[in-house]
């Protein structure tokens, strides 16, 4: 969270840095329960579809009870049928 305008008296430079300049994307992903949050996974670097594939495998699927509906959004990688015909042979 660095500013990116400040004030300095006219036809002199602003001076600032900023800290840590290498800035890293993480990606949280979870589900969402009445009674609180399952299968919560966190990632470096964003969402793909490998890596949606492997949070449903490894880590959503296993907490499934027979009558959970899933719901999704339209991000691209929840558009693998793979993942979805896998599961669906697992839960019945």
């Amino acid at each position: 969270m660095t500013r990116l305008r400040g004030r300095a008296p006219i036809g002199e430079r602003l001076p600032g840095a900023v800290p840590f300049g290498h800035w890293f994307t993480q990606t949280f992903i979870a589900g969402l329960r009445c009674n609180g949050l399952t299968a919560p996974w966190l990632i470096e670097g964003a969402m793909d579809r490998v890596a949606f594939d492997l949070y449903i495998e490894t880590q959503l699927a296993p907490t499934l009870q027979p009558g959970d509906v899933v719901i999704l959004d339209n991000l691209k990688v929840h558009y693998s049928a793979t993942i979805w015909v896998r599961t669906a042979r697992q839960s019945g």
